[in-house]
């Protein structure tokens, strides 16, 4: 994990630098890390963006203490999983670290909301679209089962064209990372799915 130190020390830092108390965390890979209108997407949440680049979600686990855990947060909102499956782990391995990480934030905060976006579709990933979709099905069903303070969001289908493929239009020339289409994308599903427990409005 020696790799992630660099963008952790940052993370470090910038949280020694806040001029405000953040209310949401919004915690995971470079998907997070990128959205640069998140803070002002989700303003009304006093949020702070908890990304870093490349990170799995074996790395989000790993590095919470560090990262996550010196805050006080109302909600926290992760997206990590992309990048282990990209890397060629099983969807079962990632479906460990996501309990490894709830169980992680449930010592820490309590019962907390929880909200934990679906892995994206993408073009450069669409060859393992089933262990996208697989893993995706298994964390949700968890949630599920738990019937406890974490729900899914799914973006999955709705990043997908009419035949069924990641649709080009939201995604960067790399054909992973979001392009500004992409985050508007999120940013109306995540509020939706983040009002219905909040009940304001958060632009």
């Amino acid at each position: 994990m020696f790799w992630y130190e660099d963008e952790v020390k940052r993370l470090e830092k910038e949280r020694l630098q806040l001029n405000y108390i953040p209310a949401t965390l919004f915690y995971g890979s470079s998907s997070i890390r990128l959205w640069s209108t998140l803070k002002e997407d989700f303003k009304a949440l006093d949020p702070v963006n908890l990304g870093f680049g490349g990170s799995t979600l074996a790395a989000c686990t790993w590095f919470f203490d560090r990262t996550v855990a010196p805050y006080n947060p109302k909600s926290i909102v992760v997206y990590a999983g992309d990048n282990d499956l990209g890397d060629g782990r099983h969807p079962e391995e990632v479906f460990i670290f996501f309990q490894q990480l709830a169980q992680k934030i449930h010592s820490r905060f309590g019962e907390i909301p929880c909200y934990f976006i679906s892995i994206k579709p993408s073009v450069a990933r669409w060859k393992i679209a089933d262990n996208l979709r697989y893993a995706n099905s298994i964390i949700e069903n968890e949630i599920i089962r738990m019937d406890a303070n974490w729900k899914f969001i799914n973006i999955f289908n709705s990043m997908l064209d009419k035949s069924g493929h990641p649709a080009k239009e939201y995604f960067e020339n790399d054909g992973l990372h979001l392009s500004s289409i992409g985050y508007s994308l999120w940013k109306e599903i995540v509020s939706a799915k983040l009002m219905e427990n909040f009940h304001t409005e958060l632009t």
